[in-house]
């Protein structure tokens, strides 16, 4: 099965369901493709916004992902995903330039040059359009999407705090794939009450 995954490194909710998806993937035969959804663009953030300067970052890092994809394909952007993730979420660290990350992930850092490249948006636009087809534009991140017999199904979620021990988090795994496949159904909700939790699952 191919699962895309709709990803903006700012967000930390999408960064802990991303850890959810890694840790299943290989036991259910998942191959997954790491796809662009800029919050910068998605929430139309205005320079004067607090938010302003962290958005524009991980926007560049979306096109420094794009400029690798370009050139080698899918299969090597989880790693450059899973450093930035571990500067920005867990040591709190967006000091990192491109070129260092690139490096630390074990990629070309030439592909930094592609952070201030604005034409590299016209892909992420149409990464992003391809997302909210499937879910309406009333979602956030993370956005998966999977092929369900002759169709694609997308949906927002699962929104989880902390990374699960590997039994449940195949449970949550099973469970999900099953609803989102049910002809008619579209969402469960409840207001979250725990901050994300970046460390690893317990025992």
């Amino acid at each position: 099965m191919q699962l895309d995954v709709w990803i903006d490194p700012a967000c930390p909710w999408c960064w802990v369901t991303s850890r959810w998806v890694e840790d299943v993937a290989p036991h259910r035969d998942v191959t997954v493709v790491w796809r662009p959804i800029s919050l910068k663009f998605k929430n139309d953030v205005q320079p004067d916004s607090p938010w302003y300067e962290a958005a524009s970052y991980t926007h560049g890092l979306l096109r420094v992902l794009e400029s690798v994809r370009a050139a080698e394909g899918d299969a090597p952007l989880g790693g450059p995903y899973g450093v930035y993730g571990e500067h920005i979420h867990h040591r709190q660290d967006r000091s990192r330039s491109a070129a260092e990350l690139l490096a630390e992930a074990g990629l070309d850092t030439a592909h930094a040059a592609a952070v201030d490249d604005e034409s590299g948006d016209t892909v992420i636009r149409a990464s992003m359009d391809d997302g909210l087809a499937l879910t309406g534009n009333d979602v956030g991140t993370p956005i998966l999407a999977f092929a369900a017999g002759d169709r694609q199904v997308g949906f927002f979620g699962p929104v989880i705090s902390r990374r699960l021990p590997l039994d449940q988090a195949l449970r949550l795994w099973d469970g999900v794939t099953a609803a989102a496949t049910v002809a008619g159904f579209w969402e469960l909700q409840r207001t979250r009450t725990e901050h994300p939790d970046f460390r690893p699952p317990a025992g």
